[in-house]
């Protein structure tokens, strides 16, 4: 059985990351969605939140894990025993960035395979930084993200919740 990793931050999760961990869980016999606990950038959520928010988006999919890392990357694909670690594409911009880490990965673990998934058309434009940047000015974000993210968001925002689009 292929074990696959589909590694980041997550900040808040969002339909297009849902999106890949579907597509690779229907490629994999299992896959670990492993949520980097202390990126380079500002986070809203703490690891823990966003460890509880992916479960709950990811529940209805079985042979999927989720589960917070440290350190290199290739490292945890290495402990979980995976061999392919998978990752997003949105546009021309992500994938100069992730050509350079699937690069440097390979350079530093070449038994592990980096595959890239492109988001289905209708995620293209979503990200974590623009879900954050529309609520955080109240606007409705319940086409970009589940409801328990949503909320999550209002919440930590200390918005009023918004109408349904």
């Amino acid at each position: 059985m292929t074990i696959a990793v589909y590694p980041g931050t997550f900040d808040p999760v969002h339909f297009g990351h849902i999106d890949i961990a579907e597509r690779a869980h229907a490629l994999f016999g299992s896959v670990v969605v492993a949520v980097y606990d202390s990126p380079p950038k500002n986070v809203l959520f703490s690891v823990e939140e966003r460890v509880a928010l992916m479960r709950h988006a990811l529940e209805h999919l079985p042979n999927v894990e989720v589960a917070r890392y440290s350190g290199l990357t290739v490292d945890f694909v290495r402990q979980v025993g995976a061999q392919v670690m998978v990752r997003g594409l949105r546009a021309i911009t992500d994938f100069e960035y992730e050509y350079q880490m699937a690069l440097m990965n390979s350079r530093l673990a070449p038994e592990i395979e980096t595959l890239c998934l492109m988001t289905s058309l209708e995620y293209t434009f979503i990200s974590s930084s623009i879900v954050k940047d529309v609520a955080s000015s109240g606007g409705s974000v319940a086409r970009l993200v589940p409801a328990h993210v949503e909320e999550a968001l209002r919440r930590r925002l200390a918005l009023p919740p918004c109408g349904k689009e």
